[in-house]
């Protein structure tokens, strides 16, 4: 009983923020996305937390691990008033497709797109796009294998959605 109370609350909370929000989303951690986050449908966190001021676009059918973080701005040290940096900042967008995993303790870096079906290991940070139905991991993330596409776009086909 008190773990569905805890969820309604997460997910009312995600829903209360974020720019857009699909339908069945699930929050079983604490999470926080900004105003300017777009999620699809069937968004699953198991703690995620969105941070800066660029948009953030998630597709339908994307889980997470735990202690995920998703950061859209950097610090302006280049063109800034003062170093190490100053106290404006460059807003890059971020963008995960459909059917993407990604794994406990993962950054996702501004700028970044992850398509369709990739999975990203526990631990990696993302600071490079990451192509369709590609695994990729490390510091930073490379991808090191592919998913059997034919399975994969059989499953799509079928609409098997965890």
């Amino acid at each position: 009983m008190l773990k569905k109370i805890k969820q309604k609350l997460l997910n009312t909370a995600i829903r209360f923020k974020a720019k857009e929000c699909g339908q069945n989303l699930k929050v079983n951690h604490w999470s926080s996305v900004t105003e300017n986050t777009i999620l699809g449908d069937n968004v699953n966190f198991n703690g995620m937390t969105i941070t800066g001021g660029g948009i953030v676009r998630i597709g339908d059918n994307f889980h997470s691990g735990k202690n995920c973080i998703i950061i859209s701005q950097i610090h302006n040290y280049d063109n800034g008033t003062t170093i190490p940096y100053d106290n404006t900042y460059i807003f890059k967008d971020i963008t995960i497709k459909d059917n993407v995993w990604i794994g406990t303790n993962v950054i996702i870096l501004g700028g970044v797109t992850i398509e369709e079906g990739a999975v990203i290991q526990a631990g990696s940070v993302v600071v490079n796009d990451i192509p369709a139905c590609a695994i990729a991991g490390g510091h930073p993330a490379k991808v090191f294998k592919y998913r059997d596409k034919e399975h994969y776009l059989k499953l799509k086909q079928e609409g098997r959605f965890w």
